[in-house]
């Protein structure tokens, strides 16, 4: 939510106006009053000043990922095609077709024995080809 700098004053100052009459009440000095609001004021400004830059840079930054492209990879060969990394892609060149299906759908946030019944493989089967793949991938230097 953008920030409203007319709600924000309004609430300021029915907050220092309570805050002074609360004083007033206590016995404190109209000089001393006056100093609290000037100090209250200028923390306001600051507060105003900060969250209207935090508002512009939270615009911008929404604007900047919607502008992204993000590739949706639904395919072995979309999953290969994205791999920069050219030691990164011999690993997985050897991993069979159906251990990257696997993988892609854990990517997409499939639980393993939601996977089992796609690939036509029990959840243990599903268990031992990502352990073995793991196991490669460890081999591999980030």
């Amino acid at each position: 939510m953008s920030y409203n700098h007319g709600r924000e004053e309004r609430k300021w100052r029915l907050w220092k106006e309570a805050e002074e009459r609360t004083l007033r009440e206590s016995g404190v000095d109209n000089a001393t009053i006056e100093q609290l609001r000037i100090e209250d004021r200028a923390v306001f400004n600051s507060d105003r000043h900060f969250y209207t830059h935090q508002q512009e840079a939270g615009t911008y930054l929404e604007t900047l990922v919607e502008s992204e492209q993000h590739t949706e990879l639904w395919t072995v060969c979309d999953l290969l095609n994205e791999i920069e990394n050219d030691e990164l892609y011999q690993i997985l060149l050897t991993v069979d077709k159906r251990t990257l299906q696997i993988a892609l759908l854990k990517m997409h946030g499939y639980t393993t024995k939601e996977i089992a019944p796609i690939v036509c493989l029990s959840a243990g089967a599903v268990y031992a080809r990502l352990d073995q793949l793991k196991k490669k991938l460890k081999k591999f230097n980030w």
